[in-house]
């Protein structure tokens, strides 16, 4: 797929057309996060051209190929490495990831740890469906304990890890959430996350039909609402990572955590500070052959 190197069309969510067929099942969450980040892009004046988006293995990695701008699909749990990569080579351009609960927070779990400690200036959106959809409804690291599943069929053994307490634990700079069935208020917290200065961690509670019976559409809908919009102010950390803990009654979505004060890996590295040209802008084509000579 060829990609316009028009700005013109950037506040248009139809710039990121794509003609490839959605393939999810009916009512997958995946659906509202894809409108989502097309519509936040767009209200960003961010063209195709002007992103990078990076993907991982799962289910939400199908929308590589349904969305139209450089895309990059890579390993299971490997996405975050790749991201932090891309951005640090070329500052200028944005640079989304997305990774399911299972690979964030098995295979890739290591990541995402170094990804938050080091604050690398990219956006990583959890698809959070409590199961590896792709593999047929196995069991993640959040799925919910004693939850039967089709690998686990007498319920998950395993104690279920708390993923955003394990975030917070980590001092993280920008922490939201959403879910996949209110697309406004995952536009706004992705505007606010593809701003921050540096790494900006949104979880994004998914609808899964076909294989989670436990966090359904209609449960989310009942319990989820705006913090932000009840005045709720993201600059406390003790207070957000409570209240994202607190998910009995209701689940706060938007906003939680922010903190700008703090510099992004990029700008810590003294090497990069007086430099006017960006990694990628100095690669250069080198000979190479007199120093194979002392191989022969």
């Amino acid at each position: 797929m060829s990609i316009p190197l028009d700005s013109g069309t950037a506040k248009k969510m139809s710039a990121f057309h794509c003609a490839n067929q959605c393939t999810w099942c009916d009512g997958c969450g995946d659906y509202g996060i894809w409108t989502a980040v097309k519509r936040s892009l767009s209200e960003l004046n961010i063209p195709p051209h002007g992103v990078l988006l990076c993907y991982d293995v799962g289910c939400h990695g199908n929308t590589s190929d349904k969305i139209l701008g450089y895309r990059f699909h890579g390993l299971h749990g490997r996405v975050i490495p790749f991201a932090a990569g891309a951005k640090l080579a070329n500052p200028k351009v944005p640079v989304i990831a997305f990774g399911g609960d299972g690979a964030s927070f098995s295979e890739g779990v290591g990541h995402l740890v170094h990804g938050i400690r080091s604050n690398y200036p990219i956006t990583f959106v959890l698809h959070n469906n409590g199961n590896y959809g792709l593999t047929t409804g196995q069991a993640s690291s959040l799925t919910q304990q004693g939850q039967p599943m089709n690998t686990s069929p007498n319920g998950m053994p395993e104690h279920t890890l708390n993923s955003m307490d394990f975030v917070f634990s980590l001092e993280p700079t920008f922490v939201a959430r959403a879910w996949s069935g209110d697309i406004a208020m995952m536009t706004r917290v992705l505007k606010a996350a593809i701003g921050h200065r540096g790494f900006a961690f949104v979880d994004i509670l998914q609808a899964c039909p076909t294989y989670n019976h436990f966090a359904t559409h209609e449960m989310l809908l009942e319990r989820c609402y705006d913090v932000n919009a009840e005045g709720y102010k993201p600059d406390d950390a003790v207070k957000a990572r409570a209240l994202a803990l607190d998910t009995g009654k209701r689940i706060a979505c938007g906003v939680l955590f922010q903190r700008e004060d703090l510099p992004s890996f990029y700008e810590r590295l003294e090497p990069r500070k007086n430099c006017k040209t960006t990694a990628v802008e100095e690669v250069q084509i080198v000979d190479t052959s007199e120093w194979g000579r002392e191989f022969v």
